[in-house]
Parts: structure tokens; sequence; C-alpha cells
């Protein structure tokens, strides 16, 4: 008979696999219109990019020493590989929530009339992409610098002392002053976004809704297909928005649940696991439905290009 362990290890091998390759190939996508086809490449792409990138380092870097632990392998875990896969795995679930930001913030300006007091912005955001990508990566990688500091490998498996740990690693504690710096940072770095994000996806609707009440009164096909492709990014963006707030919100329910409570349970740590890994395996597949054109038209087009006589 199949353990619970091994059922979950299964389960999240399959979410790993499928939320992995789903990023990788958007990736690669993303890279084969920068590189090859430089002339079809959006702003949104560089955006994307990394956000798919971000997701691909998540998932494996948490997916895969779960699925060692849930099949009953315990290899010897040293402190530099401790540091390194809880360093990679905050810092990119803290990109991954920093580019979605940023994606909705661009989709709201994009869609923007052009009366508005956000106008201005629609010539110069694009200007702003790569330093504010790269400004992510800096900042995350400073905050988590503490990450690298305090974790060790847990050299008893039933190690289980106060602080944050996992199946083989663990976060000494430290200065209390430090610790709750540390905190609020995080904190106030998740809530701001998560509040831009919520913003943007308000906004968002509101232009949307405009939109189809002028559609139906003005009745123009020119303008409706003019604005389509625009408005189904912003739909995309506006689930993927509602996809992240609401696992964000679950996942940190459920680490206060377990870190406040008298016992940890690893029942509900392997389910808060598998439902931090969700957004990263279901973004891309929501991004696959608006990136049909770059799959399809330009892979068959360089293709025609290349064996025509």
């Amino acid at each position: 008979m199949i353990s619970n362990d091994t059922l979950f290890g299964i389960f999240l091998t399959i979410q790993t696999g499928v939320g992995f390759m789903g990023n990788a190939l958007l990736f690669s996508l993303y890279m084969y219109t920068f590189l090859i086809l430089p002339r079809q490449k959006k702003p949104a792409n560089g955006i994307l990019a990394h956000l798919t990138l971000a997701n691909a380092l998540t998932l494996l870097f948490r997916g895969v020493p779960n699925i060692i632990f849930s099949f009953g392998i315990r290899p010897e875990v040293g402190d530099i590989g401790c540091k390194m896969v809880l360093f990679i795995q905050r810092v990119t679930r803290n990109i991954s929530l920093n580019t979605t930001s940023l994606q909705s913030t661009f989709q709201a300006v994009t869609i923007a009339p052009n009366n508005s007091k956000w106008a201005w912005l629609k010539k110069k955001i694009s200007t702003l992409i790569q330093p504010s990508l790269v400004f992510f990566w800096v900042i995350n990688m400073v905050i988590y610098a503490e990450v690298i500091v305090r974790t060790v490998a847990k050299r008893n498996i039933t190690d289980a002392t106060c602080g944050y740990y996992t199946h083989f690693c663990k976060v000494t504690s430290c200065a209390h002053e430090v610790t709750v710096t540390f905190l609020s940072t995080i904190f106030i770095q998740d809530l701001f976004f998560l509040s831009l994000m919520a913003c943007n996806s308000v906004y968002m609707m509101t232009v949307l809704s405009r939109h189809h009440k002028t559609a139906k009164l003005v009745r123009s096909s020119t303008s409706c297909s003019r604005s389509s492709p625009e408005h189904k990014a912003t739909h995309v963006i506006l689930i993927l928005v509602c996809c992240f707030i609401s696992f964000y919100w679950t996942n940190s329910f459920l680490t206060a649940y377990s870190e406040l409570g008298n016992k940890r349970s690893w029942q509900l740590e392997n389910i808060n696991n598998f439902i931090s890994s969700c957004y990263p395996t279901i973004c891309p597949f929501v991004l696959i439905k608006n990136e049909n054109r770059i799959s399809r038209m330009n892979f068959f087009s360089t293709r025609s290009r290349v064996f025509s006589p």
C-alpha cells in the first residue's frame, strides 16, 4: 500500500515537472523572440521572461527537496547546499511577486485612455522595465542575504528547534531586533506589491467595463478589433493577479498557523508546499493562451523563410 508521503511525492513530482516544463517552454519562446526575431519582441516579453525564469527556479529548488524527502531519501546536505537552496527559494518567490506586480502595472498603463492622468507614462514605462527588473533582483538578494548567514544543515532529521526549518535545513535564531527588522522588511515589501496589484486590477476592470459599455453603444467593429489584443492580455493579467493573491494568502495563513501551533505538522507542511507551488505551475499555461501567435506564427514563419527556395 502506498504511504501518504509517497503519494504526496507523486503529486508533487507531477506538479513540479509540468510547471517546470511550461515555464521553460515560455522562457525559450521569449528568448527565441528576443534573439532571433528582435523586430517582433514586445516590452512585456522582458517582464514575462523574468517571471517564467523565477517560476521555473522556484519550482526546481522548492519541489525537488520535498520530492526527495517524500520518497524516503535522506541525503547528506551540507551548510552550503542549504544556504543556496533556501536563498534561491526566497529570492525567486519574491521576484515572482515583484514581476507579477510590474506586469499588472505595465498592462494598466497600456490600456489607460489617452486622456487619463496616466497617459504620460505610456511612452516612458517601456524604458523603466529593465531597470525595475534589475532593481528587483538586487534588492531581494540584499534582503535575503540574512538567509545565507543564518541557514545551516540539520544534522539530525528529527531536530526541530525554534525558528524556521525544513526537511533538511534550519534557520538559526538570532537577535530579536534583527529578526523583527528582517520580517518587517519582508512584510512591508509584500504588502506594497500586493496592494499595487490589487489597485491595478481594480483600475483595469474599471477600464474594461467602460470600454464594454462604449462598445455596446457605438458598435464599431474597427475599434473593437483594434483593442481586442490588449483586452485579451488584460484578462490574462487579471487571472494571474487573482491566482497569485489567492495562493499567497492561503500559503501565508497556513504558514502562520503552522508556526504559531504547538506542534509542527509535516502533513500540513506538505499541503502548504503544494499550494505554494500552484501559482508558478499554473502561470505559464495561463500565459500560453495569450502567446499562441508567438509560438505558432513566429516559428512557422521562420521555418518557411529558411526552407523556401
